[in-house]
C-alpha cells in the first residue's frame, strides 16, 4: 500500500490561509465529511455513492464515498500545512510522476479516515485512506493513498453489518461538478474497489494522483484504459 503522507494530525483546516498565494482555490471552502469526501464550497451529506459524473455544481474529491462511520471507530484527521519536510516530499513525489509538468509544492492540505467503520458494523473491520491537496500558487495535485481496506459498504448502503459488503459499494475518484470533468478510480461502485491498495495510476499501488487545474481532471488514464497494476 501506498506510505501516507504527513500522517494524522488534528487541526483547523483552513487557519491562516493566504488565498492571494492559492488563487485556484481562493473561492472555496474546503469542507472535510466523515463520509470520505473532502468537497468545495458545498458539503456532502449524501452516504450512499452515485457514479460520476453529478452535473449538480458540486466539485468534491472522493477518495472512498461510502457509508463511513466513524462513531463506532476510527477518527477523521484534517489540516493545512506549510510545513518543509511535507512539501518537499510532496514535490518529489508529483515530479517523479509528472516529470514534464514544473511544480514545486507551497501548501497542502491532507485529510485522513484513520481505521474508520462502516455504519451498521458489528465487526472489527475498519478502512484507512487519504487526501492530499498540493498547491504552488498556479498547479493543483489531488494525491489518493490507500493503506488497509477492509470493507466496501454500510447497512445503510445495502451492505452486511457482518462483513460490510454488498449493497452499493464506496465510489473513488473526483468530481468537477459538470458532466465533463471527472474521473472513476477503476472498481468504484463494486466490490472490486475492496482492492483499491493494489492498484494505481503511477506505478505504487495505493496511490492515485491527479493534476487538477480550475477542476479539470488531467493525468489520468481514460475510463477504457487498464489501469491495474
Amino acid at each position: 500500500c501506498a506510505e501516507q503522507e504527513g500522517g494524522p494530525s488534528r487541526g483547523s483546516a483552513l487557519q491562516g490561509w493566504d488565498k492571494r498565494q492559492h488563487p485556484l482555490l481562493c473561492s472555496l471552502l474546503l469542507q472535510v465529511n466523515n463520509n470520505g469526501v473532502v468537497s468545495f464550497g458545498v458539503s456532502v451529506s449524501q452516504y450512499t455513492p452515485d457514479p460520476f459524473p453529478l452535473a449538480d455544481g458540486r466539485p468534491f474529491v472522493a477518495p472512498y464515498w461510502g457509508d463511513v462511520n466513524n462513531a463506532l471507530g476510527g477518527d477523521v484527521y484534517y489540516r493545512e500545512t506549510h510545513d518543509p519536510e511535507l512539501l518537499n516530499r510532496l514535490t518529489r513525489d508529483i515530479n517523479q510522476y509528472f516529470p514534464t509538468i514544473p511544480f514545486t509544492a507551497t501548501w497542502a492540505f491532507v485529510a485522513t479516515w484513520d481505521k474508520v467503520a462502516y455504519y451498521g458494523s458489528v465487526s472489527q473491520k475498519v478502512n484507512t485512506f487519504q487526501a492530499v491537496l498540493a498547491n504552488n500558487g498556479k498547479v493543483t495535485f489531488i494525491m489518493l493513498n490507500y493503506s488497509d481496506i477492509q470493507w466496501t459498504t454500510g447497512t445503510a448502503s445495502g451492505g452486511n453489518a457482518n462483513t460490510g459488503l454488498g449493497g452499493t459499494p464506496a465510489q473513488a475518484g473526483f468530481n468537477s461538478g459538470d458532466d465533463k470533468n471527472f474521473y472513476n478510480i477503476p472498481g468504484s461502485r463494486t466490490d472490486d474497489i475492496l482492492g483499491i491498495g493494489q492498484t494505481s495510476n503511477v506505478g505504487v499501488p495505493g496511490r492515485w494522483v491527479f493534476q487538477v487545474d480550475l477542476f479539470k481532471v488531467t493525468g489520468v488514464p481514460t475510463e477504457s484504459s487498464k489501469c491495474w497494476l
